[in-house]
């Protein structure tokens, strides 16, 4: 099969089903929504798994065709899984903080990508740099704030061919790059969330830990 085997039970037990307070919704969601639980928005599962594998459909033939995938979440409960499934699969991720003009502004981006590796260089070998102990000092932290912004795409090599994101509210300044220069969004929608901005849209819990782990794998594995 062209995208790995999931169901309906394993979307439920990962919470997939759970949205935000009803107060915090976006009626362009409703659609997407099956009802209200305690005051908390449930998200239509009927929708999700045909939606899912359509996202992951698409996900496969971009990389069929040598596309790069951009894995997108700065949120707390994404940024391990997000690094983890993209550097598992080979692909790129941003999981700190989206610099603007990342996809806008690529050019800027690469001076900043070649001077993170001018200092990794400087660090392997610090006897031949000529360098002070305090100039190392200084250089090693900027290898810390270089790597945490820029470690994830800097063997990317220019725009990516997508970018698959996690919490769609927080990162709508990636989207609207993405936009910008006709890159598919595949992301996921919580009741929060606005889903006429997102080309494969996802609808899903984008709070619990074990539902982004869920979507990144089945990303991941779409991919290898």
């Amino acid at each position: 099969m062209s995208v790995p085997a999931f169901n309906m039970r394993e979307l439920i037990e990962a919470g997939v089903h759970f949205g935000h307070k009803t107060k915090r919704w976006n009626p362009r969601m409703a659609p997407y929504l099956y009802g209200v639980r305690n005051d908390i928005h449930i998200i239509d599962l009927g929708k999700t798994v045909p939606m899912l594998h359509a996202a992951l459909k698409a996900v496969h033939d971009t990389i069929a065709q040598n596309g790069r995938i951009l894995f997108v979440g700065t949120k707390r409960q994404a940024t391990d899984p997000i690094a983890e499934a993209a550097k598992r699969c080979g692909q790129y991720y941003i999981n700190q903080r989206w610099l603007g003009g990342l996809l806008t502004n690529w050019k800027t981006i690469s001076t900043s990508i070649n001077r993170l590796r001018e200092v990794n260089d400087i660090l392997a070998n610090p006897d031949k740099s000529g360098l002070t102990k305090k100039e190392l000092l200084l250089v090693a932290r900027e290898q810390i704030k270089l790597e945490a912004a820029l470690g994830g795409i800097k063997d990317m090599g220019g725009s990516p061919d997508a970018i698959f994101v996690i919490d769609t509210p927080k990162e709508f300044i990636a989207i609207q790059e993405a936009r910008k220069l006709g890159i598919p969004v595949f992301g996921v929608i919580d009741s929060n969330s606005d889903p006429d901005f997102i080309d494969f849209p996802i609808p899903g819990n984008d709070d619990s830990v074990r539902s982004i782990e869920l979507y990144c794998d089945l990303v991941a594995r779409t991919v290898l």
